[in-house]
């Protein structure tokens, strides 16, 4: 972790995004691509297009899938899991507090940047940690149907947010740049935060022209007329891997037992219900 604290994060992760992007010779792209995909065991089956389709690296990480790779399972009342990941923690908000790993906690209000819009979930609220691996798929969809109220951009810290980072780094997912989804659902007021790390430089939201990347200025927008949502819409992508943080308002949904640290979910898969 010394040497983590002093690498210049911002700058590297710009670089490394930047080269995903680069307008290079796509033979050097698909090399790259081959070689992730064979070190990080990624399933190519599942993948929406043949890797010889991605012009860049970065249009290949942020992959969408084949019709019907995942299935969303069904019922008003069945919350899925956003993403593919594994769960890193899970459970009930407790004076007003995430918890990060063992023994490490962190405010609520500090991960959404705004002490009113924390109400809902700081008593007794749900939440659930989940991080996405190099390996895994990297868009974000809807735990339950409702509508789209609006969105927060919160500039941050670009740490790691591996296991090793998770524990040693006090308050890291309020710390690091964050892209807050506020959606009303039938569990009441939701909160899907997308937190960015070394090396993800950029997160892109798919409901509004949202592109959260190093550099930019904080910035908020709550819709006058929310958008309507079904239950599996896509949200938004990581253009490199990170974590992804649901909030639930107090009393409104019970995590299954299944959800517990360690454990890999699949976009879809049913991991709470609605009280």
């Amino acid at each position: 972790m010394t040497l983590v604290r002093l690498l210049p994060r911002a700058a590297l992760s710009r670089a490394v995004g930047n080269l995903t992007r680069a307008q290079a010779p796509a033979s050097l792209h698909r090399v790259a691509m081959r070689r992730f995909s064979r070190a990080y065991r990624v399933q190519l089956d599942e993948a929406e297009l043949p890797l010889e389709a991605y012009r860049t690296f970065s249009e290949f990480f942020s992959r969408g899938l084949k019709a019907g790779a995942r299935p969303i399972d069904v019922g008003e009342r069945v919350v899925v899991s956003p993403v593919d990941g594994t769960v890193s923690e899970a459970g009930v908000i407790e004076q007003g507090a995430c918890v990060q790993a063992k023994g490490v906690t962190y405010p609520v209000a500090e991960l959404l940047g705004d002490a009113a819009a924390a109400l809902p979930f700081a008593d007794r609220g749900s939440f659930a940690t989940l991080y996405l691996s190099p390996r895994d798929y990297h868009r974000v969809h809807a735990p339950l149907g409702g509508s789209i109220a609006g969105w927060r951009y919160l500039p941050g810290e670009l740490w790691p947010v591996n296991p090793a980072s998770v524990r040693s780094v006090p308050g890291l997912f309020a710390l690091n740049e964050r892209l807050v989804t506020w959606l009303d659902t039938p569990a009441g007021r939701c909160a899907v935060v997308m937190v960015g790390a070394t090396c993800v430089g950029r997160m892109r939201a798919a409901y509004d022209d949202v592109l959260a990347e190093s550099g930019r200025a904080p910035a908020a927008r709550n819709f006058a007329s929310p958008l309507p949502l079904a239950k599996g819409d896509e949200l938004g992508r990581f253009e490199m891997g990170s974590t992804v943080v649901v909030l639930f308002a107090a009393g409104r949904v019970t995590w299954d037992a299944t959800l517990r640290p360690g454990e890999h979910v699949t976009m879809g898969r049913r991991i709470g219900e609605v009280r």
